[in-house]
């Protein structure tokens, strides 16, 4: 992997979180600077929760979080968030159930999309990076 990226998940201690590190998304572990930073910026927060152990997740960051193109447009609109939730299941159970209420389905990797306050208004599990078998274009 090119190393040419590094984000804030570098100082986290999560194997998954780290993994994520050199992602070209500008991924904030959750915490209050990510809220500060959509309240200050009126942005949406773009919340992605997933495992180590997740095939799904990998395959979402492989074509998806390392795309120049991709992590260009969720950087431009989002503040992107990445949870372990292995590390943090409060806040999947959280984020779980709303994306259920929402879709009627759920899994990982669980996309969110909240407002900066936290609140979920659209989610889903693996997005593609093209619309694909059904499933909207992770860009869309």
């Amino acid at each position: 992997m090119d190393a040419k990226h590094t984000n804030r998940l570098i100082h986290e201690t999560s194997p998954y979180l780290l993994q994520h590190a050199h992602n070209p998304v500008d991924w904030y572990p959750w915490g209050e600077e990510a809220f500060t930073k959509a309240r200050s910026e009126n942005k949406p927060i773009l919340l992605s929760v997933g495992y180590s152990a997740c095939h799904w997740c990998h395959v979402m960051e492989r074509e998806s979080f390392e795309d120049e193109k991709i992590a260009a447009l969720m950087n431009d609109l989002f503040v992107n968030i990445k949870v372990d939730r292995e590390e943090r299941p409060d806040i999947d159970e959280i984020y779980m159930n709303a994306v259920q209420m929402l879709t009627g389905r759920g899994g990982w990797p669980m996309t969110v999309f909240l407002t900066p306050e936290g609140k979920p208004f659209y989610g889903g599990t693996y997005f593609p990076p093209e619309d694909r078998h059904g499933m909207p274009g992770f860009p869309r």
